[in-house]
């Protein structure tokens, strides 16, 4: 997980989707053929090349298809999901959580605002006000020196997409780099940053099963952008620790077993 991002040392970047929405509507089969995760993995690997490798899982693939041995060798996990959140098992919703608090960054799109390990992580309902209907999305950089944003024009539209619109019940996010309106005059925090432990998380909203969104470029450039920023340069995966330290000693700490002396 240490030193800088190279053709010897790629990303290496895992996407996760639901993919129920392709086996069950011809629509997002005809959009998606071969899957929105597929999609999505294809965007990424357009943008950044030989700096990443990039592979795909769904829900329906044993133990969701994110074992501890797969997490382990992942820098940045991409997720979509959006019918079957429920269907996620406690076990491997703990088991992501414990990833991101270790260092492994988390890119959450479009209707992953209610998955559950999005919750889990922001501790609040996720919910937003939403319609679907053909919108037009106006995408707005709030914060053009931030590195997600970079190569993004300024602003960008989105022909056709669902509308996504205040109040979205999340923590205040620490940097907000993308804001987004829509048709009806709504405005919505499109693209958000967090930190969880020693991971980053990236929220982007839009994508949505029933539109080609994720083969527009430029949105395929934001995903890349946000897996690239994602990734903790840390010379190995930890979880943060209670330590105990003595006066002067500032590299050694002990472990921390309660609140009282034996």
């Amino acid at each position: 997980m240490s030193g800088t991002t190279t053709p010897e040392h790629p990303i290496r970047v895992v996407v996760w989707g639901e993919n129920r929405h392709e086996q069950v509507e011809q629509k997002v089969r005809d959009i998606y053929p071969s899957g929105m995760h597929t999609t999505i993995k294809e965007g990424i690997e357009e943008n950044l090349r030989e700096r990443a490798v990039v592979t795909t899982v769904t829900l329906d693939d044993p133990e969701h298809g994110l074992t501890e041995e797969v997490l382990a060798d992942t820098d940045v996990l991409v997720w979509w999901g959006h019918a079957a959140h429920d269907e996620v098992s406690d076990e491997v919703v703990d088991r992501v959580q414990r990833h991101v608090l270790e260092g492994m960054g988390l890119l959450v799109l479009h209707s992953g605002h209610w998955s559950r390990i999005f919750g889990r992580l922001m501790g609040t309902t996720c919910t937003l006000r939403w319609r679907s209907k053909d919108d037009r999305e106006i995408v707005w950089t709030v914060d053009p020196t931030h590195p997600i944003a970079r190569g993004i024009p300024h602003p960008f539209l989105i022909p056709a997409q669902e509308m996504y619109g205040e109040f979205f019940d999340v923590p205040a996010p620490d940097e907000l780099v993308f804001l987004s309106t829509f048709s009806g005059g709504e405005v919505f925090r499109s693209g958000m940053t967090y930190r969880r432990g020693f991971g980053k998380i990236f929220y982007f909203s839009p994508g949505d099963q029933d539109y080609p969104v994720y083969h527009q470029a430029e949105v395929r450039k934001v995903i890349a952008n946000g897996v690239e920023w994602a990734k903790t340069l840390r010379p190995k995966r930890d979880i943060p620790v209670l330590l105990r330290y003595e006066t002067e000693d500032f590299y050694n700490g002990r472990g921390y077993e309660g609140a009282m002396e034996r």
